[in-house]
């Protein structure tokens, strides 16, 4: 097997692992709404760095469009 597709290998099983923890670390929807029943906010969510959900998020998003293109890769180095 060539070393490039043990690099892309275990850089795919990384991203799988960051991809979970970061999806189970997020709160989940129910949470979110209960903010409407007119508890105010706290600083964290008015301020312009967001709150951890959002940068739960971010990072979803972002480490999920990495593990799709290592997977893209490993597909045609297959």
């Amino acid at each position: 097997m060539p070393v490039y597709k043990i690099i892309l290998i275990i850089f795919e099983v990384l991203a799988s692992i960051a991809l979970i923890t970061v999806v189970v670390l997020q709160s989940g929807k129910e949470e979110g709404l209960g903010a409407l029943s007119g508890k105010s906010g706290s600083y964290m969510s008015k301020s312009k760095f967001g709150s951890l959900d959002k940068i739960l998020s971010a990072a979803t998003k972002w480490i999920a469009l990495v593990w799709v293109l290592l997977t893209l890769a490993l597909s045609i180095v297959h």
